[in-house]
C-alpha cells in the first residue's frame, strides 16, 4: 500500500470566546518542508508543532495554519489614553498659536500617530493549548487518511502501467526471432554481392555470425526487466514508505528498456520499446507524488 504526498485536513472548534481554525495542506516534495503560520500567542509552540508534523507525515511540502477569531467584545488592542491625551493637548496648543479653530478632527490625526493604540498580548492558556494540540493531532490523522485514499488511486494507475510494460514485453519475442533470420539473410546477401569466388572461410564466417548475433541477443535484458517489474509490484505491497525505492526500481526498468531498444535493430521492436517508455514515463510522473 502506498500513500500520496498530497493531503488536506481541517478542524474548527470554539474555546471560551474564541473560534479556532486549524488547516493543514501537503504537496509533493523531495524532502520535508514545513511552513507554519501561527498567531503571536502561540508562536512559542512552533517547534512542538513542527516536531509532531515531521514525525507523522515524514515528507512533503507542508503548510500549517492556526487562526484565532475573538467572538467576544474584548480586544487585544487598547487605546493608550495618556499618549492620546498628550498628543491632543499638543496639537490643540499648536492650532491656538496659529489662530486656527480647535475641532474634533484633531482626534482623527491623533489616532494615526505612533503608540496611540497599543496591543496587549495575553498569556497562553495551558488548557486551551492542550485542546488545540489534540485537534492538531486529529488534523494530521485526517491528512494522513487523505493521503491513503489518494495513494490507492496512484497505485491503480501505476499497476496498470506496469502491466502494460509486461504485456508489451511478450510482444517482442515473435519479432525477435524473425529479426535473427533477417540479420542472417542480410549478411549473406552482402557477402554474395561481394562475390568472393569461393574464397570465404565458412567456419570463420559462422564464428563471426554467432558473435554478432550474441551481441544482439536481448534475453538477459528481458529476464532482468521481468524481475524488475516483479520486484516493483512486490515493493508496492510494502507497508513502509517506499516512494524513493520505487523511483530507483523505475530507473532500473528504464535501463533495461533502453538496452532492448539499442539492440532491437528491428522496426516493430523499436515501436514496442517506445510504448514501454511511454508507460514508464507515466509511472515516473506518478511516483513524484508517492510518499
Amino acid at each position: 500500500m502506498i500513500k500520496s504526498m498530497t493531503g488536506y485536513g481541517k478542524a474548527e472548534f470554539e474555546s471560551g470566546n474564541k473560534k479556532i481554525t486549524l488547516e493543514l495542506k501537503s504537496l509533493n516534495s523531495k524532502q520535508l518542508d514545513i511552513n507554519s503560520r501561527l498567531p503571536m500567542l502561540y508562536r512559542e509552540k512552533d517547534i512542538v508543532i513542527r516536531k509532531e508534523i515531521s514525525e507523522k507525515l515524514l515528507r512533503g511540502k507542508i503548510d500549517f495554519s492556526l487562526y484565532i477569531e475573538n467572538l467576544g467584545t474584548e480586544s487585544n488592542s487598547v487605546i493608550n489614553e495618556n499618549i492620546v491625551t498628550a498628543y491632543f493637548n499638543q496639537l490643540s496648543s499648536i492650532q491656538k498659536n496659529l489662530g486656527l479653530p480647535v475641532s474634533e478632527k484633531i482626534m482623527q490625526s491623533v489616532m494615526r500617530l505612533p503608540d496611540a493604540v497599543k496591543t496587549v498580548y495575553e498569556e497562553p492558556d495551558e488548557q486551551e493549548w492542550e485542546n488545540i494540540f489534540a485537534q492538531i493531532r486529529s488534523v494530521i490523522r485526517a491528512l494522513d487518511q487523505f493521503r491513503i485514499q489518494e495513494g490507492k488511486a496512484l497505485e491503480n494507475d501505476i499497476r496498470a502501467n506496469i502491466a502494460d510494460i509486461q504485456q508489451l514485453l511478450t510482444q517482442v519475442t515473435p519479432f525477435e526471432e524473425q529479426r535473427i533470420e533477417n540479420v542472417k539473410a542480410r549478411i549473406l546477401d552482402g557477402l554474395n554481392e561481394i562475390n568472393l569466388n569461393g574464397n570465404m572461410d565458412k567456419n570463420r564466417f559462422e564464428q563471426e555470425l554467432i558473435y554478432y548475433l550474441e551481441k544482439l541477443d536481448m534475453n538477459e535484458e528481458k529476464v532482468r526487466l521481468i524481475n524488475h517489474c516483479d520486484y516493483f509490484l512486490e515493493t508496492l505491497e510494502s507497508s513502509q514508505d517506499v516512494g524513493k525505492k520505487l523511483g530507483f526500481i523505475a530507473q532500473e526498468i528504464g535501463r533495461e528498456i533502453n538496452t532492448i531498444g539499442s539492440k532491437a535493430n528491428e522496426s516493430n521492436i523499436q515501436r514496442i520499446v517506445v510504448q514501454m517508455k511511454d508507460s514508464l514515463e507515466r509511472i515516473k510522473e506518478q511516483l513524484l507524488n508517492v510518499l
